[in-house]
């Protein structure tokens, strides 16, 4: 089995669309808008959206949720960490090892919980 996708809310698609570019610009994804309301970030094997609910309620992040990112190398996991602090999001975890693996974990402007690992 593998995962299809992963999408994270947004109260701002313009906000969540230039925060995700600036963090996703080194990794050769790319960018695809079906409709205002979806924007995708597509590679091989990989697909993350940011999504204004289709329910039209304000969208909320979800506590204990989170998407993790493999992002090859400690040097990517510290790089990526402060780029997204840069962007306007906040720290829930400093770059270090973390069990058998080197981790750091932000939230992006939406409260939704990332974690980018090697």
């Amino acid at each position: 089995m593998q995962m299809n996708y992963f999408v994270v809310g947004t109260n701002d698609m313009a906000s969540a669309t230039q925060f995700y570019d600036k963090l996703f610009t080194q990794s050769g994804l790319k960018r695809v808008s079906p409709t205002d309301r979806m924007t995708y970030w597509i590679g091989a094997d990989f697909a993350f959206a940011a999504a204004i609910p289709l329910d039209e309620n304000p969208a909320t992040n979800g506590n204990g949720t989170m998407v993790g990112f493999s992002v090859g190398s400690e040097g990517e996991v510290e790089r990526l960490h402060a780029l997204a602090i840069e962007l306007g999001g906040t720290s829930e975890g400093e770059p270090k090892q973390r069990g058998p693996r080197f981790s750091a974990y932000i939230r992006d402007l939406d409260r939704s919980k990332i974690c980018f690992s090697d």
